[in-house]
C-alpha cells in the first residue's frame, strides 16, 4: 500500500511539472509571437530601433529565428558588426541553412569584406552545387575581378540550369566577349535580345562585336 501511495504521488509530481512546463511555453511563445509582430510593426514604419529592442526583450541565443531576424534589422539599421553577430550566430546553429549565409552576405559585402563573401558563397555551394543565386553571384565577383574563367564556370552553370534566364544570359555573353570567345558571345547577345527584345547591354555587345568583326585586330 506504501508503495502504490508513493507511485501515484511520483505520477502526480510529473503531471504538475507538466503541466507547469506547457503553461510556461505556452507563455513564451505567445510572448515571443508578440514581439515577432511587434518588430514587424516596427520594421514597416522604419523604426527598426524599436523592432531590434522587441526581439532583444526576449532574446534567446539559442534560437535561430531570433538571430536571423536581428541579423536583419540590425543590417537593416546600418549596425554591421551586431548583424555579422546574429548572423553568424544563426549560420553556427543550422549550419546547413542557405538563408542565414545568404543574410551574412549583406553585412559583410556592405562592409567591403568581399573576401569572406565569396567564401560564404563557396559554402553554400559545397553543399547545393547548383544553387543558383550563389553561383550567379560568385560570377559577378570574378567577372569584377576580370578572373573571367571562374566567372564563366559559375554563370554557364546557371544557364545550363536556366537556358532563358536573362541575368546569367546576358553575363555569359559578356563574359565570353571579354575571353574573346566571339561567336559564341554573338549567340548569347541574340538569344539575350529574345528576351529583351530593346536590351542595351545587349545591343552594345552586339554593336562592339561588329566593330572587333570590321576590325580583327582589336
Amino acid at each position: 500500500m506504501e508503495l502504490l501511495k508513493k507511485i501515484k504521488c511520483s505520477i502526480f509530481s510529473l503531471l504538475f511539472i507538466s503541466l507547469l512546463y506547457n503553461s510556461a511555453t505556452g507563455q513564451d511563445f505567445k510572448t515571443i509571437r508578440l514581439a515577432f509582430e511587434e518588430s514587424y510593426k516596427n520594421e514597416k514604419e522604419g523604426d527598426f530601433s524599436h523592432a531590434i529592442d522587441q526581439l532583444k526583450a526576449v532574446y534567446d541565443q539559442n534560437s535561430y529565428e531570433i538571430n536571423l531576424r536581428l541579423g536583419w534589422l540590425n543590417y537593416q539599421a546600418g549596425v554591421f558588426n551586431e548583424s555579422i553577430a546574429h548572423y553568424q550566430r544563426a549560420v553556427n546553429l543550422k549550419p546547413y541553412a542557405e538563408e542565414a549565409k545568404f543574410g551574412l552576405v549583406l553585412p559583410k559585402a556592405a562592409i567591403g569584406n568581399w573576401d569572406e563573401v565569396l567564401n560564404i558563397y563557396k559554402e553554400i555551394l559545397d553543399i547545393s552545387p547548383n544553387q543558383t543565386v550563389a553561383n550567379y553571384r560568385l560570377g559577378l565577383i570574378f567577372y569584377g575581378r576580370e578572373d573571367y574563367e571562374k566567372a564563366h564556370q559559375h554563370f554557364k552553370k546557371v544557364v545550363d540550369l536556366y537556358p532563358f534566364g536573362y541575368d546569367a544570359l546576358i553575363m555569359l555573353a559578356w563574359t565570353d566577349y571579354r575571353m574573346g570567345k566571339n561567336r559564341e558571345a554573338l549567340i548569347l547577345f541574340q538569344k539575350s535580345l529574345w528576351y529583351f527584345p530593346n536590351d542595351p547591354s545587349a545591343l552594345e555587345g552586339l554593336k562592339l562585336l561588329g566593330q572587333a568583326q570590321e576590325n580583327p585586330s582589336k
